[in-house]
């Protein structure tokens, strides 16, 4: 018998275009601080962090510019749209963060954010490197001979 998926695992929001921006080295999954509306906003699937990225500042973890729409019915009780927001990470991890963004020049960018099978928000960073216009170009090609390889495959088979 298949093995059904969990109802409490899903993804709220994608930064597609981060792996065509940047080259990410390795990812690490975090948690996020949140208020009631923020996770309502959530699970209704609100959620933007196209444009965000992480930081590390004062020796905690950040999320910067991440935008959780507000939630209509908590009007009292409600949040700001693009406010920073703390990430909890492990104190090993941070410490590589911090090191890799300070001494190597790297940039913690978001990946994804997701409900986790226990239906906890998480925050997957990618630790990556930033692309030059050629590197970009050469992802490009790639991507573009590779669907070209596979048209040319199915035309075939």
């Amino acid at each position: 018998m298949a093995t059904r998926a969990d109802p409490n695992s899903r993804l709220i929001a994608e930064n597609r275009r981060a792996r065509f921006d940047y080259f990410v080295e390795e990812t690490v999954e975090a948690g996020i601080v949140l208020g009631g509306s923020e996770v309502k906003s959530l699970r209704a699937g609100a959620a933007n962090i196209g444009e965000s990225y992480a930081s590390v500042e004062g020796g905690e973890l950040w999320l910067i510019n991440a935008h959780i729409a507000t939630y209509a019915p908590a009007k009292t009780w409600g949040h700001e749209e693009r406010r920073k927001r703390k990430l909890l990470v492990r104190k090993r991890e941070l410490a590589r963060m911090w090191a890799a963004t300070a001494r190597q020049g790297m940039t913690l960018v978001p990946l994804a954010m997701y409900f986790n099978d226990r239906g906890i928000v998480k925050l997957r960073i990618g630790i990556a490197r930033g692309k030059k216009a050629a590197d970009k170009r050469a992802t490009e090609a790639r991507r573009d001979w590779d669907l070209e390889r596979r048209r040319l495959l199915k035309e075939r088979g």
